[in-house]
């Protein structure tokens, strides 16, 4: 079966991250996409193919698929993923990036990193430890919880993988068992009406080719799905967004000082003479030059980089014609906006908590919130998310690591933020403990409180 697409440009690169439970086979399947679209060097797999990484199945690639993405020495040894791995193949329609997230719950903060840069996420669930003797059957806790955390994260597009349907022999009786589970667990979190193909990765089945055992399917290949989805870029929920990253000052005679602000515009465009506001201060200024940050080919650029306007994505220093106080950590708004950013010392998010040590309502944070950070402490916890029963805690505890939970913060200072439903680069924060200096949580603004 083939899908005929017709993908704009803009559109041609789809990224996108496995998740999924310890051995549901993620790094397999990435392998086998590697494998049958020929991205695979001809001496990687003769190095693979000398090693004593040799499977004894009747995989036809002859190696373990998996080692393709298992790079660490560490990896190889204990055959489980530790890092998040990044690969690249193509096809005459696409390009792909996927990351490899390692399933095992002591890294599931590497999968919070991976995701975080996707637009598609694939959940591999592993049919042969899915529990077919409850109703409806029962799916692993860390499947739970990958799934939880990438409707968080608001990825637009999720597809389940029921992989090892071949251990199976392509049963559409217990494929079916678990596609009522899998919708149950969609319609619980949220997530919208789920894509579910069976397959077996080792043998490729479903993944690029359709498989001949499974001739109920009538669905794409895993292949076809992602070449088909639109990832057109949404239409904006906010306007200009340009954090401060850092303020140039090159003193010189009167005529020759610049100061410049320097940062990447996460949405929205800049041009200059626009009028724009400066938060926190809630400042106007109007823009005088803008420069582009790397080396430009564009017609408009001239030899300096300075252009007329700048859009989303793109480094910039901006000069303002007014001579007011701006540091890093400022966010520049367009002064016409009327879908204005959150000014609080007060905010509730979801948070996933990712380190060792529990969270403390005594201690003090340091919350990360694009290029500006705060000091923040914990107000209340509001509720804790049960991954086993996909309910919310009757009584809220600290979070520990890997839990999910609804926190409310109170901060040093007031800081200019989006809610993560309009904009996941302006509505997303890391807390870091400033004692330890490590990333305890990722979290996602949901509004003041």
């Amino acid at each position: 079966m083939t899908t005929q697409t017709n993908v704009s440009p803009h559109q041609n690169v789809v990224r996108f991250i496995t998740a999924g439970s310890v051995d549901d086979g993620k790094s397999t399947l990435i392998g086998r996409l590697l494998y049958d679209t020929k991205s695979i060097l001809v001496d990687q797999l003769e190095s693979l193919s000398k090693t004593k990484h040799v499977r004894v199945t009747s995989s036809d690639a002859g190696v373990d698929l998996a080692l393709l993405t298992d790079g660490l020495e560490a990896e190889r040894e204990q055959g489980i993923t530790i890092d998040v791995a990044y690969r690249y193949f193509s096809t005459p329609k696409r390009k792909f990036i996927v990351a490899d997230a390692p399933g095992h719950e002591q890294y599931t903060r590497n999968l919070v990193t991976g995701a975080s840069q996707s637009d598609v996420a694939v959940i591999l669930v592993d049919a042969t430890r899915v529990d077919l003797s409850t109703n409806p059957t029962t799916l692993l806790a860390q499947t739970k919880r990958h799934a939880a955390i990438v409707h968080l994260l608001g990825l637009r597009h999720v597809v389940f993988a029921v992989n090892k349907m071949d251990l199976l022999n392509f049963d559409e009786k217990v494929f079916n068992a678990i596609k009522a589970s899998i919708e149950d667990l969609c319609n619980k979190i949220g997530l919208p009406e789920p894509t579910l193909i069976p397959m077996s990765a080792l043998l490729g089945a479903n993944v690029v080719t359709a498989s001949k055992d499974t001739p109920w399917y009538k669905g794409p290949t895993l292949l076809q799905w992602l070449e088909a989805l639109d990832t057109s870029p949404q239409s904006e929920k906010t306007g200009l967004r340009l954090p401060v990253q850092y303020v140039a000052r090159q003193d010189g005679s009167a005529s020759d000082d610049f100061r410049g602000y320097l940062g990447q515009i996460e949405s929205g465009c800049i041009r200059v003479g626009q009028k724009i506001k400066v938060l926190p201060e809630n400042r106007e200024a109007t823009v005088s030059k803008i420069y582009l940050g790397n080396r430009s080919n564009r017609d408009q650029a001239n030899a300096n980089n300075e252009v007329k306007s700048a859009q989303t994505g793109e480094a910039v220093a901006i000069s303002l014609t007014e001579d007011i106080d701006v540091s890093r950590g400022c966010l520049f708004i367009s002064a016409e906006d009327a879908a204005l950013p959150i000014l609080s010392k007060q905010i509730s998010a979801d948070l996933c908590w990712l380190d060792s040590e529990p969270l403390s309502l005594s201690r003090k944070y340091a919350l990360r919130h694009t290029t500006n950070t705060v000091g923040a402490k914990v107000k209340e916890i509001q509720k804790v998310l049960d991954v086993e029963t996909l309910s919310h805690a009757l009584e809220t505890h600290p979070l520990t690591t890997n839990e999910i939970g609804q926190v409310d913060f109170v901060l040093q200072k007031p800081i200019a933020a989006d809610l993560f439903s309009q904009s996941q680069k302006t509505g997303a924060f890391i807390l870091i403990d400033e004692a330890t200096n490590h990333t305890v949580a990722a979290g996602m603004i949901r509004g003041a409180c």
